[in-house]
């Protein structure tokens, strides 16, 4: 089975050209859809709707920043599908304390305001370490540490969005 990325012809990458993605998405879309189907044999038809269900998914993953990273992590088994990542003491400590005023932010808008805005400074704090990593990754380039870099900064990631959740907030 074809990599998401072997299926759109694209380079690994963690910043696909989203317009790029989209149209290609509707080329191969043509090619592939179960109606063009209809006069062949079920196998056919089976094969067809199973090609058109990846190509969706292909496209669901590339386009969705968080699942591409997940995917990318996977594929170079970095990740395992169920893995239950321990994150270091001090971010769970940290989080915790920012769990903890979820409640109260809930009924006070200043107070919300502040925690989010909290939320989204951890975010970039997070984010900073692995900036260069994602825009410019390369395949065969990048180290496995930079991606393990990548594995954790999705974790916490993770962490912050349910968080936000929470209050009803995306980040």
């Amino acid at each position: 089975m074809l990599s998401y990325f072997e299926l759109f012809a694209i380079p690994v990458t963690f910043r696909p050209d989203k317009a790029a993605l989209r149209r290609r998405f509707f080329e191969l879309s043509r090619d592939v859809h179960p109606d063009h189907f209809a006069q062949e044999t079920e196998a056919n038809q089976a094969e067809a709707l199973e090609r058109s269900a990846q190509l969706n998914k292909a496209y669901k993953t590339l386009t969705n920043e968080d699942e591409l990273v997940r995917y990318v992590l996977l594929e170079k088994g970095l990740m395992q599908p169920e893995e239950k990542y321990a994150l270091s003491p001090d971010f769970l400590m940290e989080m915790m304390e920012l769990n903890e005023e979820v409640p109260d932010a809930l009924d006070d808008e200043a107070a919300r305001g502040r925690l989010v805005e909290r939320l989204r400074q951890w975010k970039n704090e997070i984010y900073e370490p692995v900036e260069n990593t994602l825009e410019h990754y390369q395949e065969g380039v990048t180290s496995e540490k930079e991606l393990l870099q990548v594995k954790e900064f999705y974790y916490r990631k993770k962490y912050l969005q349910r968080l936000a959740g929470q209050l009803g907030q995306k980040l």
